[in-house]
């Protein structure tokens, strides 16, 4: 029987599964996505696309178990499944093996992520079922940031509000735990001890990176607040959060603070960056400034979090791919002697710093499935060891 080497992670979204499956030196063996769950679905692996009813995860759960098996990638071949779980609250802050105990704690932190941890308990509980020998672990967008001192996690709010479970958890933490582990072998040196971070894609936020650790960031109670996004407002005034509700009922509200406004509000329809920067009509252009004005002003103020700044780094769909975006950015960081070599800029290279610049200016790519799998390996040499 061929030893169980690989690991399989799973994003587990309300209408699709993403996997991909890693060896133990975390290089990528195969992936795809199964979506449309709920009605007529597709299922797609590499070159690959098959059409097919998928009612239920549990249902394109088991249709990708069968197309790994295939391919040679089934149980049997796998040391363990890995899933990323977004939110893990005050007590799920590191990855973990999950237990009957660590499924009833994500359990509990539904009411703080009603969109998405009931569609990862579905992966769990109908892989629990597929595949009752396979290890499952789980790593959380929140764990990162559990770190920062409680005065930048704590709303100044009353202690029953608190106990609502108000409080700042910070996201995209996958993306910032990969971002530093990954620049030092971009770099060849050790991880800047002042790490500023910006993740930019549909969704956005920034980080402040203390000796390796979050120490602030931008997203709190829910991936809403920051920075402008595309399709989500960012940092709004409490009461014109409740004057909206007032005017426009709560569900209204909600779908519009979330849905309708960031890059897509302020342009009439456009949230994707390429979009809006091939439209160059005047609310385009006016949509990028407040995308670019709202990540300097953030990342000003989490520079104050870490006391200076030692180096600026890029990574998500619009940070790696976007040059006119980022030195937009940049030209905000000047007074830091924060210099842009711009063909390097220009071709996304992962060294974007002039030989002047003061601080570094990086690219690291976004691998939140790479980093998952490395905790879920990590976790298992611990155990083994």
């Amino acid at each position: 029987m061929t030893a169980r080497r690989d690991i399989l992670v799973l994003n587990t979204g309300s209408s699709s599964v993403k996997f991909a499956c890693f060896d133990t030196g975390l290089q990528l063996r195969l992936s795809g996505i199964a979506e449309g769950i709920g009605e007529q679905g597709r299922v797609r692996m590499g070159d690959e696309i098959e059409h097919l009813s998928l009612p239920s995860h549990a249902e394109a759960l088991a249709v990708v178990l069968s197309r790994l098996t295939r391919e040679g990638f089934g149980p049997e071949h796998l040391s363990a499944v890995a899933h990323r779980v977004v939110h893990g609250g005050t007590t799920l802050t590191a990855p973990t093996r999950i237990s009957p105990q660590v499924r009833d704690e994500i359990a509990a932190c539904v009411p703080l992520a009603p969109l998405h941890n009931p569609h990862a308990l579905a992966a769990i509980d109908a892989l629990r079922d597929l595949a009752p020998d396979l290890p499952q672990y789980a790593s959380f967008d929140t764990a990162f940031h559990a770190s920062a001192p409680e005065v930048n996690q704590r709303y100044a709010l009353p202690p029953e509000a608190e106990a609502l479970g108000l409080r700042r958890y910070g996201f995209h933490g996958l993306s910032y735990a990969a971002l530093c582990r990954r620049l030092p072998e971009i770099s060849g040196a050790p991880l800047p001890r002042r790490l500023l971070a910006f993740h930019l894609g549909n969704g956005a936020s920034a980080c402040a990176i203390l000796n390796g650790q979050s120490v602030a960031t931008t997203m709190g109670y829910s991936p809403l607040e920051g920075l402008t996004m595309g399709t989500r407002v960012g940092t709004l005034d409490a009461n014109a959060t409740l004057r909206l509700v007032e005017e426009m009922g709560l569900d209204a509200a909600r779908t519009l603070l979330n849905r309708q406004s960031g890059l897509k509000g302020l342009s009439h329809g456009l949230s994707d960056m390429r979009a809006l920067e091939a439209a160059d009509t005047p609310e385009a252009r006016f949509a990028i400034t407040h995308f670019t004005q709202s990540a300097i002003r953030h990342g000003h103020s989490l520079i104050g979090a870490m006391g200076g700044c030692d180096a600026i780094v890029f990574t998500g769909g619009i940070g790696e791919n976007a040059a006119a975006i980022r030195a937009e950015i940049i030209a905000g960081f000047a007074w830091l002697s924060a210099r842009l070599d711009t063909k390097g800029n220009a071709a996304n290279a992962a060294r974007l710093s002039a030989a002047d610049s003061t601080p570094d200016l990086w690219i690291v790519p976004a691998e939140e499935e790479r980093q998952i799998a490395a905790d879920t390996r990590d976790l298992i040499a611990i155990t083994a060891s």
